[in-house]
């Protein structure tokens, strides 16, 4: 089992780490729209989404992969108002459309509107 770690997404909060890649698969952890370079959180669902999208391409980047080998997602939303909008946004770079379970939570992390993981092959 290979540890996942990129200065391009945001560092582990707690006691885990960005993913794994284990036998050709990459499993990310959850990834909340925190810009990596200033810590900061966008404002509004559409830019969290992206950068939620980014912190998981950064992550499998890392592991020699790419969203094309992403097999499924999990995708958590603080409001399932902002379906529509998190779907126009998540379309953009998952393009292989693949599996995926979304849910709304009651909270999120620093209080994000969204949160994204995803299980990949190299």
């Amino acid at each position: 089992m290979n540890v996942l770690e990129t200065k391009n997404a945001p560092g582990a909060i707690g006691p885990y780490s960005q993913g794994y890649e284990v036998n050709g698969f990459v499993f990310t952890s959850g990834q909340i729209p925190v810009d990596p370079a200033s810590g900061q959180v966008p404002a509004g669902i559409a830019a969290q989404a992206e950068q939620s999208c980014k912190n998981v391409g950064a992550i499998l980047a890392a592991a020699g992969t790419g969203f094309e080998k992403v097999l499924k997602t999990t995708c958590f939303l603080a409001d399932m108002g902002d379906f529509a909008a998190f779907n126009e946004v998540y379309a953009g770079f998952f393009t292989s459309k693949p599996a995926r379970s979304c849910v709304a939570v009651k909270e999120l992390p620093k209080g994000v509107l969204c949160e994204i993981e995803a299980i990949a092959v190299k």
